[in-house]
């Protein structure tokens, strides 16, 4: 394909605590030939996930992913189309979701993280983003494979109107469970009850503390807690657990921004106390068994069991404070950019 313009968001500086726009800036970055065993791709969405932020910091990288550099590219999920290649294993056309960056467009030559997404799709695109993306592979093999809400049982889940939240609770709504979401402000509150079908919601920050407001809507206790946030409210979820209950998790948004050291629950006898069952997990080890789980979430969808709730912004530019709503509670649901 002849050269074009490719935008990038690049991370201008380390954010200090949550992120704000003016941590990133949109540059052009320069456009190279593809060498043998490299395809390009044009990015048509772009996923907003809190997790990234972790390694925004300095000396961040792990076993996951590298820290990630001032002045380049911010590493991210996006849906991509191969537009140009010289590697037989990804074709001109092949749809993808992929963790490339937060740019126009992706070179790549296939070791980084990707996974086939079907040839014709099915539902709008920015849904594999979201629902039938690694959101939505984070609610159903957090909830089916680990947590296994049954009916009759008490499901509790922190970030309940964010992107996986929303997810998750339906799921455990689905399986006979009572559920009931901790969220950050009444509207949103109100939000999940109303078009999510939660049973009741905490509203953190209120007058009593987080563990006495969950014990008021949960008088018979917790059977399950589906955790994307840490802190404060894993250790007061711990306060309410039954007796073998059990702990899934997925997130720790309380900490990805913290300026100092997170307190963590100072009650873990209840933990040995109650028997109760921890585990947390990150959905891309389970990368072979994507297709199995898009099925059945495309068919739960399709049926109108699920719903896929989106914060939606368009253009490259739009992507920082896109990424900084999310963490100033302004989403509702899952936090895309659409690019073309």
């Amino acid at each position: 394909m002849s050269e074009t313009v490719n935008r990038a968001v690049v991370l201008a500086r380390r954010p200090d605590g949550n992120p704000v726009p003016a941590d990133f800036r949109v540059e052009e970055q320069p456009w190279a030939a593809l060498a043998d065993g490299q395809f390009r791709c044009r990015n048509r969405y772009v996923s907003l996930d809190a997790g990234f932020r972790k390694w925004m910091n300095e000396d961040s990288g792990d076993e996951v992913l590298p820290a990630m550099a001032i002045g380049a590219p911010v590493m991210g999920l996006v849906l991509s189309e191969v537009v140009e290649s010289r590697n037989a294993e990804y074709t001109e056309g092949a749809l993808l979701m992929a963790r490339f960056a937060w740019e126009e467009y992706s070179v790549s030559d296939g070791t980084d993280f990707i996974a086939r997404l079907p040839d014709n799709l099915e539902f709008e695109p920015s849904a594999y983003m979201g629902v039938l993306g690694d959101t939505g592979m984070s609610a159903y093999f957090g909830m089916t494979e680990i947590g296994k809400p049954q009916p009759g049982d008490t499901v509790l889940v922190s970030g309940a109107g964010g992107a996986v939240g929303t997810i998750a609770g339906q799921i455990a709504s689905m399986r006979g469970a009572r559920v009931v979401g901790i969220v950050g402000s009444q509207k949103k509150a109100d939000w999940i009850i109303n078009e999510l079908g939660y049973d009741a919601a905490v509203v953190r920050g209120g007058a009593t503390s987080m563990a006495e407001a969950i014990a008021a809507v949960c008088s018979d206790g917790v059977d399950l807690f589906f955790d994307n946030v840490g802190g404060e409210a894993l250790e007061a979820a711990i306060a309410n657990m039954n007796h073998k209950g059990r702990l899934v998790l997925c997130g720790a948004v309380a900490g990805y921004g913290a300026t100092e050291p997170v307190s963590g629950p100072n009650n873990m006898f209840d933990v040995v106390s109650k028997e109760l069952k921890i585990e947390g997990f990150m959905t891309h080890f389970r990368h072979e068994r994507y297709d199995e789980a898009r099925t059945e979430l495309a068919q739960w969808l399709q049926a109108g069991k699920l719903k896929n709730p989106e914060y939606m912004m368009e253009g490259i530019g739009a992507v920082p404070q896109a990424f900084a709503d999310m963490f100033s509670g302004q989403n509702f649901g899952k936090t895309v950019v659409k690019l073309d």
